[in-house]
C-alpha cells in the first residue's frame, strides 16, 4: 500500500481525523462523534474523510 502524501493547501474540502481533531481542538473520539453527528463522514474503502463544510454548518447550528 502506498503512503498518503499530504499537500499544502489553505482550504480543504475533506480532512482526515488528524486534521479534523486539530481544527476542532479536541481529541479523536470527540472529532469522530462531531463528524458523524454532522453527517460529514465519507467512507472510501477503509479510509474515512470528513466534509469540512458540513462540520462547519453543524458547529454553527449548535452554537448559542
Amino acid at each position: 500500500m502506498n503512503k498518503t502524501v499530504y499537500r499544502e493547501s489553505k482550504q480543504f474540502l475533506t480532512v482526515d481525523i488528524e486534521r479534523l481533531s486539530a481544527m476542532l481542538s479536541c481529541g479523536h473520539a470527540t472529532a469522530r462523534k462531531i463528524g458523524k453527528e454532522a453527517g460529514a463522514e465519507i467512507r472510501i474503502n477503509r479510509r474515512v474523510l470528513y466534509n469540512v463544510e458540513k462540520v462547519r454548518e453543524y458547529i454553527d447550528s449548535i452554537s448559542i
